[in-house]
């Protein structure tokens, strides 16, 4: 248990700070499924669509830390490869 209140301070701190990196970890997770499943659905227009806003999230998350931006580079490079192999 934290004995100091500067120490007492920071393990309140990380709680929060570690339920919002959670929610962010989720938003990211999301965003690669939703455009998974759209190039499931095979309509190549929809899951373009849906892979531009989910680049936003994925390059937002990225930047704040929560994951590595090579880890964010590497998400968006296959999922941008599973829509181009789609049939027009």
């Amino acid at each position: 248990m934290a004995n100091s209140a500067q120490a007492r301070k920071r393990a309140r701190q990380a709680i929060k700070q570690r339920a919002h990196n959670a929610s962010l970890r989720t938003a990211f997770r999301t965003a690669v499924k939703k455009v998974a499943k759209a190039v499931e659905a095979g309509d190549k227009a929809a899951a373009q669509s849906v892979f531009q806003q989910s680049v936003k999230v994925i390059d937002r998350i990225a930047d704040k830390g929560v994951f590595h931006k090579n880890k964010a580079a590497r998400h968006k490079s296959r999922l941008s490869a599973q829509i181009k192999g789609m049939a027009a």
